[in-house]
């Protein structure tokens, strides 16, 4: 594929207070995007909007304190270069009110909502290891059911800044089956663990 760069060596860490200054420093004085702060799934959309920009990096900072990781960074030579947001459906609160992404069922289940990867290691199969580190760390604290809510269109046809959910292709290769679909491109997805 054109454009494609090598893999990238990289270690996993979750989020803990001790690594605020790495997701800081990656997500960039924008906060990833456009003040998000990775908050958008925790929020009302007027609780986001307000907070947009620094009222939302002192939420996300004040959930990173708490000591329960939101999520996985992903390393390369000691800085963070990428992130996944990861934590139980119930705490994201946008998703119960969501038409598209509503509950499938009543099992309980982990959601993946969010990746942010640096610009210079776009394309390098950093969300797929962030996926799958994410999966063991949600299985390390008894998840049974994850589930993501991936774009489903063609890869690189989509602008990076709104791909923050993932592409359907990462999540199939790295084991999700698709369980619900109530819009054309985007699908709910399930990887079951045992």
């Amino acid at each position: 594929m054109p454009g494609k760069s090598p893999r990238v060596a990289l270690e996993f860490r979750p989020l803990t207070p001790d690594r605020w200054a790495d997701v800081a420093a990656l997500f960039g004085p924008r906060g990833a995007s456009s003040g998000c702060w990775c908050m958008w799934w925790r929020q009302t959309h007027g609780e986001f909007t307000a907070g947009r920009g620094s009222g939302n990096q002192r939420a996300f900072r004040a959930l990173v304190g708490t000591g329960e990781p939101p999520g996985i960074l992903a390393y390369a030579e000691g800085r963070a270069v990428g992130w996944c947001a990861i934590a139980p459906r119930d705490d994201y609160s946008r998703l119960a009110r969501s038409r598209v992404l509503k509950p499938v069922d009543e099992r309980s289940v982990w959601s993946v909502t969010c990746f942010f990867v640096s610009r210079a290691q776009r394309r390098r199969g950093v969300t797929r290891q962030l996926l799958e580190a994410a999966v063991g760390f949600a299985r390390s604290r008894g998840a049974k059911i994850i589930e993501g809510y991936p774009l489903d269109v063609k890869t690189g046809a989509y602008p990076d800044a709104y791909a923050y959910t993932g592409f359907v292709s990462v999540f199939r290769k790295t084991g999700f089956k698709e369980v619900a679909r109530r819009s054309r491109t985007r699908p709910v997805m399930r990887r079951q663990l045992r």
